[in-house]
């Protein structure tokens, strides 16, 4: 796992808030570092989601920061990933940042 120059409390708080907001959106736009790292989660998390148990979704909840996104995750979103065996997610590169020249990413549900 990259460190993405944050303590382990730090990352896990930043992995939480930007799993949540790819889920509720649908896209976020990041560097490519994080969403390499995001897109790790996400796919946990949709998996979870296609399990569909009261186990599975107390997991989610455990770890996304809404819940109404975890209501989203297993009533709209794992659903229409039942047939797929994985990669649900897409990371597409988007150049790079003015300020600086770090290297960004779209990180997209498919």
């Amino acid at each position: 796992m990259r460190s993405l120059g944050r303590n382990s409390a730090q990352r896990r708080a930043l992995l939480r808030n930007m799993t949540t907001s790819v889920l509720k959106y649908g896209k976020i736009e990041t560097t490519e570092a994080k969403a390499k790292e995001v897109r790790r989660v996400v796919e946990k998390m949709i998996t979870l989601g296609k399990q569909g148990d009261l186990s599975a979704y107390r997991q989610a909840l455990a770890y996304l920061t809404d819940e109404a996104v975890a209501n989203k995750l297993f009533k709209e979103i794992a659903p229409g990933y039942k047939e797929r065996q994985g990669g649900y997610t897409r990371v597409i590169k988007a150049g790079y940042r003015r300020g600086d020249g770090t290297p960004m990413a779209i990180v997209e549900l498919v």
